[in-house]
């Protein structure tokens, strides 16, 4: 039997707005995935510090602050200097469609704005972690 993965959810920057990262957070951990919720007002050191210290095979951020182009740059760069190159980055939040091909070309593995399904999210992780 394979270990379940693992998966970090945080909420960088000053947004309060955390119902979808509980939902998320939820029908991940009820898919049979191991969650750890970081919670509100994290800063990108403190996600790639947790990453770390967590051994996560993925890191799901929540933003609709619009920040994410300061924010998401910053924990990729942190990921990457703590060799951690291999942790998939998820965003969910309202990001414009312009900065969608930005994200993803900076390494973010996927995109969920508002309404998407859980189902969705839950598959597309699976997809993306196989083998991890």
């Amino acid at each position: 039997m394979s270990k379940p993965l693992r998966i970090l959810i945080a909420k960088p920057g000053l947004d309060g707005h955390d119902r979808g990262a509980k939902v998320v957070s939820r029908a991940l951990r009820d898919a049979g995935m191991e969650v750890i919720y970081l919670g509100l007002r994290q800063t990108p050191e403190m996600i790639v510090e947790a990453a770390l210290q967590e051994d996560v095979d993925g890191v799901g951020l929540s933003i609709l602050s619009g920040a994410h182009m300061t924010l998401v740059p910053r924990v990729l760069k942190g990921l990457r200097e703590a060799g951690l190159e291999h942790v998939k980055v998820f965003v969910g939040g309202v990001i414009p469609d312009e900065d969608v091909p930005v994200l993803r070309e900076m390494g973010v593995a996927g995109i969920f704005g508002p309404g998407t399904s859980t189902h969705t999210i839950v598959e597309f992780i699976r997809q993306q972690l196989a083998g991890s």
